[in-house]
């Protein structure tokens, strides 16, 4: 039985590095918000990606050699402690992340937030005295549920998340308290803040003004939904694979971390050219341009072109594997969304459903996480589809096998 010292301890913990990870990511999304915005405004700005990335690679080389890898040094540090995660890593991949996305690189905002919430964590386990090994481990970990709970607004899916991507197969709950405490406060935090989130809805199969029934089960949606999840296993398997292997490309015909960013910043510049549109630069969410593909316009009929997945993929590949920062789960949202979106005409589904379940299935299956991102599908559109999700993300995860975004992410085979 847990003791009354304990759940103390884990309360004040807990919720401090929330607020904490809430109020860097309202910074974050603010400051981000303002950056998109003016690359929307001045597009002559991606011209100069390629110097913006020389900057950031200076930088990382400069100040945080122990920090380039990201979300996975949180990961591994939860694994096997080493060195430690430098708190340095909070300004490093925020600046960078706003870099990125001022001069159009194609990137996400989870990884910024997950690194500032594992580094706040990791600095707040340094201050208290005689912090054990196993305590830094859960505070981590609780970084994690904050960081991703703060971004996207989702504290249950964070908390799940946290818990589910350390282990393939395996969920390690000592963690939950911190984690969930950690996750509601960043979320409160960050609406506290003024910060909002995107809201998305599904009213296909459903009566009108019905808010809290089940869709209908049909057979032949069940089946749709089948094949679908395979299409989106298979989109994840070639963004995960992609990404890994132009990274090493990246390194390996390339040894300067500056030059890198830059070769990087030119082919964008030259998908850009060749797409011969925007609409697969920065994070992808929203536009005021009502005819441009986003998240938002791929749960419409006709929102999104056939190969708009395809383009976001390979726009997002690029600008990451090359050294700029920021994260990929928004891009991968981006990708499942426009690929639903896709099948949806060719399948004769409701497309606002089939956009929710590329959105969450992609996802699930880059991450090898299906619970948090079963969780995270019902807290942004309701669990009137809980079957349908489930089952998109489960066949999505299947498919696409150990292949996963996170490369210190581990496997129980047990």
């Amino acid at each position: 039985m847990t003791s009354p010292g304990y759940l103390l301890k884990w309360t004040l913990l807990a919720s401090l590095l929330g607020i904490l990870t809430g109020s860097s990511c309202a910074l974050f999304l603010w400051l981000l918000e303002h950056c998109s915005s003016l690359q929307a405004e001045n597009s002559w700005l991606l011209w100069l990606l390629p110097i913006a990335g020389v900057l950031v690679g200076y930088v990382y080389s400069t100040f945080g050699k122990s920090t380039e890898a990201g979300n996975n040094l949180i990961l591994n540090e939860i694994h096997e402690p080493g060195e430690g995660v430098p708190l340095r890593m909070v300004p490093l991949v925020l600046l960078s992340t706003l870099v990125t996305h001022l001069f159009g690189g194609s990137a996400g905002r989870e990884g910024t937030a997950v690194q500032m919430g594992g580094s706040l964590a990791a600095g707040l386990s340094r201050m208290i005295p005689r912090m054990s090994t196993e305590d830094t481990k859960i505070l981590l970990t609780a970084g994690i549920a904050s960081g991703f709970a703060g971004v996207f607004g989702t504290p249950v899916a964070g908390m799940i998340f946290a818990m589910e991507v350390l282990t393939v197969g395996r969920l390690n709950s000592t963690s939950i308290l911190p984690c969930m405490i950690a996750s509601i406060a960043a979320d409160q935090t960050c609406l506290a803040w003024g910060i909002g989130h995107t809201h998305y809805s599904i009213a296909s199969l459903l009566p009108t003004g019905a808010t809290s029934h089940l869709a209908p089960f049909e057979a032949r949606l069940l089946l749709c939904t089948v094949l679908a999840g395979v299409a989106f296993g298979l989109a994840s398997l070639m963004f995960t694979e992609l990404s890994h292997f132009l990274s090493r490309q990246f390194k390996r015909l390339i040894p300067n971390p500056l030059l890198r960013p830059f070769v990087g910043g030119v082919l964008v510049i030259a998908l850009f050219l060749i797409a011969r549109t925007d609409d697969y630069l920065g994070l992808g969410v929203k536009s005021a341009d009502e005819q441009s593909v986003t998240i938002v316009r791929a749960f419409q009929a006709g929102g999104a072109e056939t190969w708009s997945w395809l383009w976001k993929l390979v726009f997002t590949v690029v600008t990451l594997s090359s050294g700029f920062k920021g994260g990929e789960v928004t891009p991968l949202f981006f990708i499942g969304a426009t690929l639903g979106n896709s099948l949806s005409s060719f399948l004769g589904v409701p497309t606002d459903l089939f956009a929710a379940l590329g959105f969450v299935a992609v996802f699930a299956a880059a991450t090898n996480c299906p619970l948090a991102s079963t969780v995270m599908a019902v807290e942004l559109f309701g669990g009137e589809f809980l079957l349908y999700i489930t089952v998109a993300c489960l066949v999505a995860c299947f498919i696409s096998g150990r292949s996963s975004i996170y490369t210190a992410q581990r496997y129980c085979d047990i």
